[in-house]
């Protein structure tokens, strides 16, 4: 399957893997990446059209974004609770995409056994 690369494409797909030890898998095929932090997904990149990443985020904030934009949904075959996903080509700004992806990371982060998170500290 040939990948159509998107200047906002290769923008979302530098800043998730700019995070401190992100792993980058495709264990869905290699239309889906999958951005994970000691094991633990923080983000799904849909690599072909329609364009989507899925994001942790927390719920209240989750339903603020979900109002105010048409772009942002509850997370597409996910916790619609606690993910939300954003269709690419809507009205999401670039700088809000990068906002929530480090949230989203951080979110994870957190959750991670007190251990991993000094590991994380260390690297």
């Amino acid at each position: 399957m040939e990948v159509h690369q998107t200047p906002e494409l290769t923008q979302i797909q530098h800043t998730l893997a700019k995070q401190p030890r992100a792993i980058l898998s495709h264990p869905f095929g290699p239309e889906a990446e999958v951005y994970k932090i000691m094991g633990k997904m923080y983000a799904l990149l849909q690599i072909r059209p329609p364009y989507r990443l899925t994001l942790k985020c927390k719920p209240d904030e989750a339903e603020i974004l979900i109002d105010q934009f048409a772009g942002i949904h509850p997370g597409y075959h996910m916790n619609k609770r606690h993910w939300i996903t954003l269709e690419l080509a809507d009205d999401v700004p670039h700088d809000l995409i990068d906002t929530l992806i480090e949230s989203s990371y951080q979110l994870v982060v957190e959750k991670l056994p007190k251990s991993d998170q000094a590991r994380l500290e260390l690297a």
